[in-house]
Formats: C-alpha cells, sequence, structure tokens
C-alpha cells in the first residue's frame, strides 16, 4: 500500500496569504470608517485637503466599508481586492502629491497603512484572480 498525497489546495494552505491579507486590508479599511462617519479632525483635514469635504469623506466611506465586507464573503473577495487596490492606489497618490506622507504629525502611519493595504489588495486579487468577473475566466488553467 502506498501513501497518497495530499494536494495542497484540499488543506487550504494555498489560500492562507489570500485570507491573511483578506483579513489584515478589511480590519484596516473598517478601522478608518469610524474617523470618516463621526467627521474626525484628521479625516476633515484630509478631505478638505483634497477640496471633497465632506462628501467625498461619506462617499468613500461607503465604498470602504463595502470593500471591508466584501473582502470576508466568498462569493466577492477578489472583487473586493481588486477594489482595495484601486482605493489604495488613490489614497497612495493622495499621500505622495497634495497630502504628503505625514499628515499632521501622524510620522507616516496612514501612508504605511495604506501601502499596507494595497500590498495585501494586490495578493488578494491574486489569490483569487480566477474568480473576478468578466476577467478570471483568461486566469483558469
Amino acid at each position: 500500500m502506498t501513501a497518497h498525497a495530499v494536494p495542497a489546495e484540499s488543506i487550504g494552505t494555498q489560500s492562507m496569504p489570500g485570507r491573511i491579507c483578506r483579513l489584515v486590508a478589511a480590519v484596516i479599511l473598517a478601522q478608518t470608517l469610524f474617523f470618516k462617519f463621526t467627521g474626525a479632525p484628521e479625516a476633515v483635514h484630509i478631505f478638505t485637503t483634497l477640496g471633497v469635504e465632506p462628501w467625498g469623506r461619506i462617499a468613500l466611506g461607503v465604498v470602504e466599508l463595502l470593500t471591508a465586507v466584501g473582502l470576508l464573503l466568498k462569493a466577492t473577495r477578489a472583487f473586493a481586492g481588486a477594489t482595495t487596490v484601486g482605493l489604495m492606489v488613490g489614497a497612495v497618490g493622495s499621500h505622495l502629491g497634495p497630502l504628503g506622507i505625514e499628515v499632521q504629525g501622524d510620522s507616516g502611519a496612514l501612508f504605511f497603512m495604506a501601502l499596507v493595504t494595497l500590498a495585501c489588495g494586490a495578493v488578494t486579487t491574486w489569490v483569487y484572480r480566477r474568480e473576478l468577473p468578466i476577467v478570471g475566466k483568461r486566469f483558469a488553467d
């Protein structure tokens, strides 16, 4: 009798980076919602600097809330990963442009969180790329 190797996919090791990145991105996105929805001075400053206060702050908060939830759901995780990438490209671009790396003496913490979330969104999108609407079929084996 010979031992049969269990494929990695069946025990979930292949998706561990995807799972970790989905959770990290969702937590960071959700954590920032409090500041956006309560009109915290830091959030108001950021969106005033960008010229989209208050409607941009609220709209972005809603999109980030939907994205954070989508990252946790199997049916939407790939699309939410791609949405995370888009959101964080905007955030990083804003920090490299009008906001600056450091915002109100935060030592670059918001910029760093945006980079981490961007990386997690990219990993999530790549790991679950076959599940993407429209283009996912192009990644089939």
